[in-house]
């Protein structure tokens, strides 16, 4: 499987990737070795994932999720079914 995730970092911004095991993903975003981006915005926390039967269907959506305004991610995340929230 393929997944599109969202992280919301400690200063409340939010980080759209892709991967295929979001446990050792979100780990390693925490662990400092994921995305430039979250480096400095730790601890993040596992706000919203979508799975796919493709990398490129899964690569297209991460696409889509970033052109989404901060408000449209918002109502994404707010209607995510992510258990640990």
């Amino acid at each position: 499987m393929h997944y599109v995730y969202i992280v919301e970092c400690h200063d409340g911004t939010y980080y759209t990737g892709y991967t295929t095991d979001v446990e050792r993903r979100v780990d390693e975003h925490n662990d400092g070795t994921g995305a430039k981006y979250t480096r400095g915005r730790t601890p993040v926390e596992l706000v919203h994932t979508e799975s796919f039967d493709s990398k490129s269907g899964a690569m297209s959506r991460e696409y889509e999720i970033k052109q989404l305004t901060r408000r449209e991610k918002e109502q994404l995340v707010a209607s995510s079914a992510v258990a640990d929230r």
